[in-house]
């Protein structure tokens, strides 16, 4: 069965998808006129949002380049989001080209661009599941995922940008749970989350208003740490995305309130 052209008969092009949401304020080409119009809706509310993806993306880049060079040659992506530059498995392996990703997203658009996230570098490999994070045990009995990964060594789990889209009533905490249990010891956690409490009481009513369906859960510092609290962070723990590890970075880097997003990297025990 082609699952490319399964992927393209789900594709509802009426109703906005967060991957593609996201592809439009990273400037990509993958989205339609329902993704830019809840973006620009978005936007209006909380013109730092572009700057947000922007900053998130390179937070990740910076993470896992961090976890290469810690000895790290598994990741675990979950949420991957439609290709873009400096892909993971592109960074894992510009360190180690024998680095193994496997990328899990369920937006069906993302799974006709698997090819560009499956060539691998010779020696690595790489892997899609069209899998969903709400359903951790799904993702973690698919075939795909030990054909790939050897669970019994450390694997670096990233989970960025991508809890903000989990509700409190899904319960993330028994979420990540799953997933880091099945993890050797010495694995880690790479997350990233949205905040708004930066945000004016005007600006946070306008949001709300255009989160109809309630599936975007805004987490103060406070209920990131929560979720993350059976892990030991690495320095500096939760920082804003354009602080961590951002020493290096050339230019000003923008504010914390100016990208309204965490993120932190811990160590699974």
């Amino acid at each position: 069965m082609d699952t490319t052209d399964d992927a393209r008969t789900r594709i509802d092009t009426t109703v906005a998808h967060p991957a593609r949401r996201y592809n439009y304020w990273l400037g990509g080409k993958d989205h339609f006129a329902a993704d830019r119009a809840s973006g620009d809706a978005i936007a209006a509310a909380m013109p730092g949002v572009k700057l947000m993806a922007v900053e998130n993306r390179a937070f990740m880049g910076r993470a896992v380049r961090y976890l290469a060079e810690q000895g790290i040659r598994q990741f675990l992506d979950i949420g991957t989001g439609i290709p873009a530059p400096n892909n993971t498995h592109e960074i894992a392996q510009s360190v180690d080209p024998s680095s193994r990703v496997v990328y899990v997203d369920n937006d069906p658009i993302v799974l006709t661009h698997a090819r560009a996230l499956l060539t691998s570098a010779p020696g690595g490999a790489n892997a899609y599941i069209d899998g969903d994070l709400r359903d951790p045990e799904a993702i973690l009995a698919h075939p795909d995922l030990p054909a790939t990964l050897d669970l019994s060594r450390p694997v670096a789990l990233l989970l960025v940008a991508v809890l903000h889209f989990i509700r409190e009533d899904e319960h993330p905490e028994r979420i990540i749970e799953t997933l880091t249990a099945a993890l050797a010891p010495g694995s880690y956690l790479v997350a990233s989350h949205a905040t708004w409490e930066y945000l004016p009481a005007e600006v946070i009513a306008a949001l709300t208003r255009n989160n109809t369906d309630g599936r975007f859960q805004a987490r103060t510092a406070a209920r990131f740490a929560e979720l993350l609290a059976p892990f030991d962070l690495v320095e500096p723990g939760i920082e804003s995305v354009a602080y961590w590890h951002a020493d290096d970075v050339p230019g000003p880097r923008p504010s914390a309130e100016e990208v309204a997003c965490f993120g932190a990297v811990a160590r699974i025990r």
